[in-house]
């Protein structure tokens, strides 16, 4: 932490703030300049948040040097992680792709939607059991339910799967079924819910906020991990701004921007962010294009029939021209597609 003191402070408000300083066990070091002195700060940085330096006589500003996000920041883990889901890598070398409905329905929907994406070169099988929906009236999912289709596809088609979990009472529950949790846009600061995922002992899915800047994203993600969990991938999937003629506005360069503070893998949802199906491919070249880990798309065999955001789903002329995509676009720069689980030794 760094404090600068305003033009013309005296030696004695300086003084004063080394005193504070010491007297909550750090060391603040002085650089004098022509017009203006800097004190660096040494010690708990927590606890100088709380001595209400900023106010002090003759202070004119407190910035903050190191991340507070410890655990999940490249200070202090430099290697960017790669984050492993049944056995499939998401991470720095490859590109995986996550797909399937966007709510479970029926066992029938479902798996034909696991092997569509699974035709596509989906690794990872994506499906709402539990659905967090802005009305109420809407189509909230079927619960356990759900989850057992979920477990039964996966038999059927070899797929680990990621699933979206609402309330911290239902992390044991979900566990039970899932590979991978999801903690979705309206979650992201639900700290009790964090905290409970991060203690699941589960890969953990963190999408970003509607409104949330990439270092709140980045601090929910600290709660999941000061949990001892570090199994942690974040997902981009579009802000709230004022245009109206897409769902949400995908933020492309919080991918490098991520990538850059944090070694956490980074996927983006073209799905949720362009809202409809003629987006979602281009989108998806964008997002394999600036560096995305990954790519979490809905899927659905009858989207027209859809209970939950048909708009978006792919069906199976979108799905060949992402397969093409998945597979050939990767390579150039540097990437595999990640295997389907059933072929992962």
């Amino acid at each position: 932490m760094v404090i600068v003191m305003a033009p013309g402070a005296s030696d004695e408000e300086t003084d004063a703030v080394v005193s504070i300083v010491a007297k909550a066990g750090g060391s603040a070091f002085i650089s004098r300049g022509v017009s203006r002195t800097i004190v660096g700060l040494v010690g708990d940085i927590d606890r100088f948040q709380t001595l209400g330096l900023d106010g002090k006589p003759g202070v004119a500003e407190v910035l903050r040097v190191s991340v507070p996000y410890k655990l999940v920041s490249r200070e202090n883990h430099p290697t960017r992680s790669v984050i492993r889901v049944g056995g499939v890598p998401i991470g720095p070398g490859t590109m995986t792709l996550i797909a399937g409905p966007c709510a479970v329905e029926t066992p029938q929907q479902t798996l034909a939607a696991a092997r569509m994406a699974q035709r596509a070169g989906a690794a990872l099988l994506r499906g709402g059991a539990y659905k967090p929906r802005t009305s109420p009236y809407a189509f909230q999912g079927l619960g356990e339910d759900g989850l057992r289709i979920l477990a039964d596809v996966r038999e059927a088609v070899g797929m680990p799967v990621v699933t979206e979990v609402v309330d911290a009472h239902d992390v044991p529950l979900v566990s039970r079924y899932a590979d991978m949790l999801q903690v979705g846009t309206r979650n992201m600061q639900n700290f009790a819910l964090l905290q409970a995922v991060g203690g699941c002992g589960k890969p953990v899915l963190l999408k970003r906020g509607l409104n949330a800047t990439i270092e709140e994203w980045l601090m929910a993600a600290e709660y999941v991990a000061q949990r001892g969990n570090l199994d942690i991938v974040l997902c981009e999937r579009g802000i709230r701004t004022f245009d109206t003629t897409t769902r949400n506005t995908l933020d492309i360069s919080a991918v490098p921007v991520a990538q850059g503070l944090t070694h956490l893998p980074v996927i983006i949802d073209p799905s949720h962010s362009g809202g409809r199906r003629e987006l979602v491919l281009p989108l998806s070249r964008a997002a394999m294009a600036v560096g995305a880990d990954g790519l979490i798309i809905d899927v659905h065999p009858a989207p027209e029939e859809a209970l939950c955001d048909g708009p978006q789903a792919l069906v199976a002329d979108d799905l060949a021209e992402l397969a093409h995509a998945v597979r050939a676009f990767p390579p150039m720069i540097g990437r595999q597609l990640a295997a389907a689980a059933s072929l992962v030794a």
